[in-house]
């Protein structure tokens, strides 16, 4: 059930009790021509919430479910940097300390409290963002957790902080943003897949590619090529 379309933050807000996605009803809105930038579509529950490929995002109500419209008239390569930068300092905010999981997972002491959908349509981008407050599921490739084990949190309030977390680092320049992931990046130095090979991840570039060495070999990858350790705890390279 729909519960409201207010401004708030410079964004126009749309929100809704119980939804079966947030990102699904933002990309019809781009379909239909009705989207418009800075817009996001909120809900306190989702039926069929989705992650990359289409896996679940299990919903439950009290966390935060949220996809943002955003004009974007060509694909953007360092956008999943600045979300994930985004999302962190808005935890960091409410005084807890996370750690970016390549590309866009949101971690505290190893465990996921955030994710991130990305897609492109027409000339918008919607962001989708899930973030733990209240509840975390039980999955099993990985160990999740919730902002309310470390620190009592309001959505609302951290809607309003990751709004204009958002802004913040959509504006910077990205040798700003990419000294910041550095920085809060989980598994730097360590071995991640890729194309079926160890490799170690160094960082990234000035253009949002991963840097990788494979003995003294470097190698520049995009997109889904590597895959990251499901614990960050995996020894260095040596």
């Amino acid at each position: 059930m729909k519960t409201g379309c207010i401004n708030l933050a410079g964004y126009k807000m749309i929100s809704f009790d119980k939804i079966p996605s947030t990102q699904d009803y933002a990309l019809d809105l781009v379909a239909s021509g009705d989207a418009r930038d800075h817009t996001v579509v909120v809900a306190l529950a989702q039926s069929a919430g989705r992650g990359r490929y289409r896996r679940t995002w299990v919903s439950h109500h009290g966390n935060l479910y949220a996809s943002f419209i955003f004009n974007a008239e060509e694909r953007d390569p360092c956008l999943s940097y600045v979300v994930a930068v985004a999302i962190a300092e808005t935890l960091i905010a409410f005084g807890i300390t996370p750690q970016i999981k390549w590309p866009n997972d949101i971690l505290i002491d190893g465990k996921k409290v955030a994710g991130v959908l990305i897609e492109y349509a027409g000339r918008f981008v919607v962001v989708g963002i899930g973030i733990n407050v209240k509840s975390n599921p039980t999955v099993s490739s990985y160990k999740t957790t919730k902002l309310d084990k470390y620190t009592d949190v309001d959505c609302s309030d951290l809607l309003v902080k990751l709004m204009k977390n958002l802004d913040k680092w959509r504006r910077v320049p990205f040798a700003d943003v990419r000294a910041r992931w550095t920085e809060l990046a989980a598994g730097l130095n360590r071995i991640v897949k890729y194309r079926g090979t160890n490799v170690e991840l160094i960082g990234i570039n000035t253009t949002g590619a991963l840097i990788l060495r494979d003995g003294t070999r470097y190698i520049l990858a995009y997109g889904d090529e590597i895959s990251m350790p499901t614990s960050t705890d995996d020894k260095k390279t040596s």
